[in-house]
């Protein structure tokens, strides 16, 4: 994710340890923050992937159960749904996700993950939460703390939810279809947040309306005439057509698609044929597709096929012997921050936190299934995702410096400063409760 000029020239400007003003629940947090701790060092040492976080959601179910929730597991496979009934008042749902990924741990941390496992590809891999949900998870108890220490101070519905399988973009969908909507109590709001590895640990990142991407994965398989490389006139050679794809698709985005609605279609991987003398008889094409509105993805997805044969005829393919697209589904669908509840939250973060650590940040084309939850009723709810900076100080004065670079998230090395991340996480999510489900009255 990169976020720009502005927010190098504001890192200078935190002040991570002073509140903004005096903040019991800050007090309190603070009291937990040893256990959160302890938490947030098991988990990160028991990573689970995508749809096997069996352990991880027993663990967490018990904690909800103890704080008075009434808890459900299983909701989309791995699920965990947490409600918390506090008088007649909105439905506020808290989410964090679970599952690692499927990496071996290069940080040297002395909790480090040793975990193992065997993912869809197969091959045996380490474990390791790289994109920091362990810190999610560890945030999002901190929050179920707090707010169930102050149900007097707060009035409505409270839903919490731990979603499995975020990595393959396929865990919202799994909980929504499995009756999230339905069978438990309807959202108003819902809010999250994610760490990121491009600013100070401890500083709120947030992006009003489009925050992250609709991401597609395309494959395209291009048949064609094998035979000796000494020949090529007896063949109709899949490389060459499937290079004459890969350079006609880059004119998508620099000559169809407006320069002001950012769009990425970028081929990931080429496969075709296995000897040096040896035209292929087939290609392979992978594709990593990014917009932000359906109409830039429909634009996007449309071209890519009429590209494909297009090339496919000009190369004299027969129809029998034409390419085939494949979007693979479900999909990933962008996340999109209603900018004005955004800036609601955004408004008593300011508050709490003082202006220096809240800053917008520049949308980015990564993605998020948590876009599901408001595109399931997008006329009834509204939702918010903001970062939480997770890059230790000083590591990121020395990248500032150009005396180093910071691993992103989804690397081996990834090691935020986690004890920061969770505080700020679980502040952010408990206090954005309470200024949405305020006491009658009060």
């Amino acid at each position: 994710m990169h976020i720009g000029h502005k927010l190098i020239a504001t890192a200078s400007l935190l002040a991570i340890a002073a509140p903004a003003q005096a903040n019991d629940l800050r007090d309190d947090l603070m009291a937990d923050m040893p256990g959160l701790m302890e938490l947030y060092r098991d988990l990160h040492q028991h990573p689970e992937l995508s749809f096997e976080e069996h352990r991880t959601a027993a663990k967490l179910a018990g904690m909800m159960r103890e704080l008075g929730f009434e808890v459900t597991e299983g909701v989309g496979q791995t699920g965990v749904v947490s409600v918390m009934r506090n008088g007649d008042g909105p439905t506020v749902m808290l989410r964090a996700d679970m599952d690692g990924l499927p990496l071996v741990e290069k940080t040297g941390l002395p909790y480090a993950s040793t975990q193992v496992a065997t993912p869809a590809s197969g091959v045996e891999t380490g474990v390791m939460h790289a994109c920091g949900h362990d810190t999610h998870m560890a945030g999002f108890i901190g929050a179920a703390q707090l707010l169930s220490e102050r149900k007097d101070e707060w009035q409505g519905t409270l839903v919490m939810i731990l979603q499995p399988a975020e990595e393959l973009g396929l865990g919202a969908v799994a909980m929504l279809e499995d009756g999230l909507y339905e069978r438990f109590p309807k959202p108003d709001y819902v809010v999250a947040f994610h760490d990121a590895a491009q600013f100070p640990a401890g500083m709120i990142g947030y992006s009003p309306g489009y925050a992250l991407a609709n991401v597609d994965s395309v494959d395209i398989t291009i048949p064609g005439v094998g035979g000796h490389g000494a020949y090529p006139h007896t063949t109709k050679d899949p490389v060459v057509l499937a290079s004459a794809i890969v350079m006609k698709l880059q004119t998508l985005v620099s000559r169809e698609s407006s320069p002001l609605d950012p769009a990425v279609v970028t081929v990931g991987s080429f496969h075709a044929g296995h000897k040096h003398n040896i035209i292929s008889d087939e290609a392979r094409l992978q594709l990593t597709v990014r917009s932000y509105t359906d109409e830039s993805r429909k634009l996007l997805l449309d071209g890519i096929e009429r590209i494909v044969r297009g090339e496919a005829i000009a190369a004299g393919m027969p129809d029998e012997k034409m390419p085939t697209v494949t979007v693979i589904e479900p999909y990933t669908p962008s996340t999109f921050n209603d900018p004005d509840f955004t800036e609601n939250v955004m408004t008593g973060f300011r508050a709490r936190f003082g202006e220096s650590r809240v800053v917008q940040v520049p949308s980015v084309m990564g993605g998020e299934d948590f876009g599901q939850f408001k595109r399931a009723a997008p006329d009834d709810v509204k939702s918010l995702i903001f970062w939480v900076g997770g890059v230790p100080q000083e590591e990121f004065d020395a990248a500032q410096r150009g005396e180093g670079s910071l691993p992103s998230l989804h690397s081996p090395f990834w090691a935020p400063d986690a004890e920061k991340v969770i505080a700020t996480g679980a502040e952010g999510l408990a206090s954005a409760a309470l200024d949405l489900m305020p006491r009658s009255g009060g």
